[in-house]
């Protein structure tokens, strides 16, 4: 997939069918827009296309409100190449992009440096000066460049609109099957394994403690997990909380134990998807508690991984 952070770039492709917004997390509705125009593209000899923001507009225009992103720009882009996009423009959302007003915007991106036949928006997306533009502006500034413009309905689960904001609670809550069937794969963060405490090891269960470089966290607890280790998914379970019996300091850590794995791993980067919640962090009398507690949790993620549609979904080993 080409990338682009100029729109005045040369070597940007066209014509394209395209779409735009920030896409955190690529969830279901996310998913539909992009399947849209990649198929619409594929059909019409164009180049599927996305253009995105970054940072998020609402970190510049209310950095109050911004939310935490589920995705770092470097996720969110592997993950559109994944699903077909060929070309991505990345746009440093600043003071003077968001100046332009809505037909500036269109005539000098979308029209004039992409050569956009068809765009497919989600519901409600708006953009330019104060949010000025729609799907009927497009519609309407098209006409005149032969491109025309579609709204994609939102993906409804259980009755409601599948979001960011929804995916979002939905992880902070813990709820991971449910934002599992959001994002129709399991919730993944990444990090770097950075030097611990070594407690793991005098309890028999070393750890990754993993410096998670996304802002969304499930909700503290131990969960089943798989994490990838040199191209391969392994059986893990991980730890996200404070540690309430080992430490008093407040720091909230992300420690993955690695089933059958003995290797060194300090200094790598690792990615973790999120499973099955298996229980709330709590604070135990005793270390031998402790001891006994993780053990418990390591054979009920022995009895998760047994199930063979588990292991072949996940292709985890």
């Amino acid at each position: 997939m080409d990338i682009f952070h100029d729109w005045q770039s040369p070597a940007l492709r066209t014509p394209t069918v395209l779409t735009m917004g920030v896409f955190d997390g690529l969830h279901l509705g996310h998913q539909t827009i992009i399947r849209r125009v990649v198929e619409r593209a594929a059909a019409l000899d164009c180049i599927p296309t996305v253009v995105t923001f970054d940072p998020h507009p609402r970190a510049v225009l209310h950095p109050d409100a911004a939310p935490p992103l589920l995705q770092t720009l470097g996720q969110r882009l592997e993950a559109l190449r994944i699903l077909g996009i060929r070309q991505t423009l990345v746009l440093r959302f600043d003071p003077a992009l968001a100046a332009l007003t809505a037909a500036e915007f269109a005539q000098r991106i979308l029209f004039g440096a992409l050569g956009a036949r068809e765009i497919y928006l989600g519901e409600d997306f708006a953009f330019g000066r104060g949010r000025q533009g729609n799907i009927a502006t497009l519609r309407c500034l098209g006409a005149d460049y032969g491109c025309a413009a579609y709204e994609v309905e939102a993906v409804l689960l259980r009755g409601k609109r599948v979001s960011s904001t929804r995916l979002r609670e939905a992880i902070q809550s813990g709820r991971i099957n449910l934002a599992r069937r959001m994002l129709l794969r399991p919730y993944g963060v990444e990090g770097e394994v950075v030097t611990g405490r070594r407690l793991g090891r005098t309890l028999d269960f070393p750890t990754a403690n993993i410096a998670v470089i996304n802002r969304v966290l499930p909700a503290d607890g131990v969960y089943v997990t798989a994490t990838l280790i040199g191209g391969v998914w392994r059986r893990s379970v991980t730890n996200i909380g404070y540690r309430p019996t080992v430490s008093d300091d407040r720091l909230r850590v992300v420690e993955t134990h690695i089933l059958d794995f003995g290797g060194d791993l300090y200094g790598t980067s690792l990615r973790t998807r999120f499973l099955h919640r298996l229980r709330a962090e709590r604070k135990f009398a005793s270390l031998e508690e402790l001891r006994a507690q993780i053990a418990y949790d390591v054979a009920r993620s022995r009895r998760y991984f047994r199930h063979s549609g588990v292991r072949r979904s996940l292709a985890v080993e």
